[in-house]
């Protein structure tokens, strides 16, 4: 059934993607729902069992420590609340199954501050609510699926009378249309109508928007040497624990990371009842296998040479420019960009540390001079996941630790990574780069970690944000006409300026930001901005706003030509 589901949802991951709200090209939902269901699925696939709440629960597992943007999040723990109704269950009837739907439910809206009508989340509801009413009528899981499946998506064809902007763009919510696909998987394959087989693309594979091919990685490295990795190999294996192989020796998964931690750094340790999963960034890999070979078997090791890989990255530099429109590279979320080395072990925490996510090396550049300690790499284009927030925060050798999400799909995969941690963690919501750069602008290192959030949250409430991307679609928005390959102007988050002239665009986006006035304008260049259309912009901005301080840095990001910032 879940394989069937992810099947559904990875061939239509483009379609999904296309959905975004705005027509611009990094609408990523499908994406980042078919990377965190198919994490699920590959831990499901390690831990298959004909006992339903143990397969639940290794399925859940995958899903949260896979889960990216807020789509993802929510799946997972649509996913994590099914998992809980079940645990105890070898197998399970209509009214388990339905019960376990509306559990489901009640977690993934616990997991969202401010639920918003007209989502996945509605959706979910929707067809939970039906499947707790119709049980009486059906003793066949196959069949109450059936009517799951409807009751989606009669919920999912009226989120455009729910949210507004869903109308007035013509598009059902993206997120409710992924759930809705996986729903049809689990129809088909619970009614036995379709063979259930699974197509899943490797961990990682993401698709293209239509008319866009998909785009090669570029590096957010070219800022790290070599030779300031400090643990070289990253080393990942499963211990299938065997009880009593060394005497007088028990696995206990908190002491077993303790001495995991005194190895390297990126730490991660997933256990259940007989089988763990690690992941660590060690300079003795050896050492490491032969500690954890004293509690069981040892199988899928993989142990790959960051150092080398470092080198290659270097050598290969960067990705050529591509044409007027063309989307500029994706970077992978899964690198995190060290802006300085994690304090060994043995030495004090200091009081605070930062965890920023970034595209562009010139961006990470920036946010590791005003003062993060780790830059992952991430945004828009490739949400990080969970894991991937839980790692970077564990590079910080700091007793508060804040991290500046600086994007608003990844705001929640933030959160969840802080609560997975048994440590100070605080998500100052920054939505933006400029807001991320105000936040650490902020920040005084004698205050208290109270009146630093209250600092930063005010910083990031005063700064404009601006971005100049371009359309991939015809739409129309807040009455604004867009053509596909327009240059679109977003101020915060609307759409103020749709034009086929780059300066254009920039102009009235600009005046949108500078209505209030402004001191400070700083503009981050993209990886597709040409450095004469800069110029002039530079001298257009000193023109019209000759009171305004203008800074220029090169930012690196993809798909956005340039960043805005106004304060």
């Amino acid at each position: 059934m879940i394989y069937k589901g992810a099947e559904a949802l990875h061939a239509n991951v483009a379609n999904v993607n296309a959905l975004n709200v705005f027509p611009v090209p990094d609408g990523d939902t499908g994406t980042n729902m078919n990377m965190t269901l198919t994490s699920g699925v590959e831990e499901l696939k390690k831990k298959t069992s004909p006992h339903i709440g143990k397969s639940a629960e290794a399925l859940s597992k995958g899903l949260l420590m896979g889960a990216r943007g807020n789509s993802g999040v929510i799946l997972s723990q649509l996913f994590r609340g099914f998992a809980k109704a079940v645990q105890d269950a070898e197998d399970i009837d209509v009214h388990k199954f339905a019960a376990a739907l509306q559990q489901g439910v009640d977690t993934a809206y616990k997991a969202v501050v401010k639920p918003v009508e007209g989502t996945i989340l509605t959706v979910a509801r929707e067809a939970a609510k039906h499947a707790v009413a119709s049980v009486r009528r059906s003793s066949d899981i196959g069949e109450l699926m059936k009517e799951v499946l409807a009751k989606a998506k009669e919920a999912l064809a009226r989120t455009p009378e729910q949210l507004p902007v869903l109308k007035q763009v013509g598009v059902v919510d993206a997120g409710g249309q992924g759930l809705v696909l996986i729903y049809e998987g689990f129809a088909a394959a619970l009614s036995g109508d379709m063979p259930v087989t699974s197509l899943m693309a490797e961990p990682g594979a993401a698709a293209a928007l239509p008319g866009h091919g998909t785009a090669e990685p570029r590096s957010a490295q070219a800022h790290l040497a070599t030779e300031d990795i400090e643990f070289g190999y990253c080393t990942e294996f499963m211990i299938r624990l065997e009880p009593g192989k060394t005497p007088g020796l028990a696995f206990d998964e908190l002491s077993f990371r303790g001495e995991m931690e005194k190895f390297g750094d990126s730490v991660l340790v997933v256990s259940d009842d007989d089988l763990v999963k690690v992941h660590l960034h060690a300079e003795h890999p050896g050492e490491v296998l032969t500690l954890a070979q004293r509690f069981g078997e040892l199988v899928k090791i993989k142990i790959d040479n960051m150092r080398e890989q470092h080198t290659h990255i270097l050598e290969e530099g960067a990705a050529p420019a591509t044409s007027h429109h063309a989307a500029p590279a994706a970077q992978p979320a899964r690198e995190e960009a060290p802006a300085a080395k994690p304090e060994a072990s043995g030495k004090p925490a200091k009081p605070y540390g930062f965890v920023a996510v970034a595209a562009g090396d010139g961006v990470a550049a920036i946010l590791s001079s005003l003062g993060a300690d780790v830059v992952l790499s991430g945004g828009q284009t490739m949400n990080p996941s969970t894991e991937d927030i839980v790692s970077a925060i564990k590079r910080v050798h700091a007793e508060t630790v804040f991290v500046l999400p600086n994007n608003s799909n990844i705001v929640l995969a933030a959160q969840q990574a802080r609560d997975l941690l048994d440590r100070n963690v605080i998500v100052i919501p920054t939505k933006t780069i400029p807001q991320g750069m105000a936040a650490l602008f902020a920040f005084q290192a004698g205050a208290t970690a109270e009146r630093n959030t209250s600092m930063m949250e005010v910083a990031i409430a005063r700064v404009h944000s601006g971005q100049v991307t371009y359309a991939v679609r015809d739409s129309q928005i807040d009455g604004m006409d867009i053509r596909a390959g327009d240059y679109l102007g977003i101020h915060n988050s609307k759409i103020v300026a749709s034009t086929p002239e780059l300066l254009a665009t920039c102009r009235q986006l600009l005046d949108s930001m500078m209505a209030d006035g402004g001191e400070v304008v700083t503009v981050l260049t993209g990886a597709d901005a040409a450095e004469p259309v800069t110029s002039q912009l530079a001298a257009l901005i000193e023109e019209t706003y000759p009171d305004a301080e203008l800074e220029v840095h090169a930012g690196g990001q993809p798909l956005y030509y340039y960043l805005f910032s106004v304060e």
